[in-house]
């Protein structure tokens, strides 16, 4: 059986005095840095939030701003090819003029050419058929 004794009341004062020394030296400060910590981490979520918001920010200016640029060279590269399209073209209808009227002299000189031969051949023609025509009948003829 359970005697009341002084020895119960020196458990009970030392089990208080216990409580308030660990409540003072080790509750109270681990609560405290937890408390400090927990405050730590929520600022931060808070920081990486508005970080991954004006990254996402950045991101989308940033992406706007590529497809601008992409738009403003497909223009630029699309009139360098027309005005290139272009500058070829006229060099290409001005060469063509410029073949067109060596051929068109050449022919002239090939036409006189051959106009300039058909009256030497037939004049040496003539000539040829009265000799053939003297030596088939063995006279010669005098025109």
């Amino acid at each position: 059986m359970i005697t009341m004794d002084i020895t119960l009341v020196i458990q009970i004062v030392n089990m208080v005095v216990l409580m308030f020394l660990l409540n003072k030296v080790l509750y109270k400060p681990v609560k405290k840095i937890l408390a400090e910590r927990f405050e730590k981490l929520r600022g931060m979520r808070g920081e990486i939030s508005k970080f991954e918001k004006n990254a996402s920010l950045r991101q989308s200016d940033m992406n706007a701003k590529m497809t601008e640029a992409s738009g403003k060279a497909k223009v630029a590269l699309d009139s360098a090819r027309a005005d290139a399209q272009a500058a070829g073209d006229t060099k290409l209808a001005a060469i063509k003029a410029e073949a067109d009227s060596v051929k068109e002299k050449q022919l002239a000189e090939v036409k006189s050419q051959i106009e300039s031969a058909r009256a030497g051949l037939q004049t040496e023609l003539s000539l040829f058929a009265r000799d053939m025509a003297g030596k088939i009948l063995g006279r010669s003829l005098k025109a």
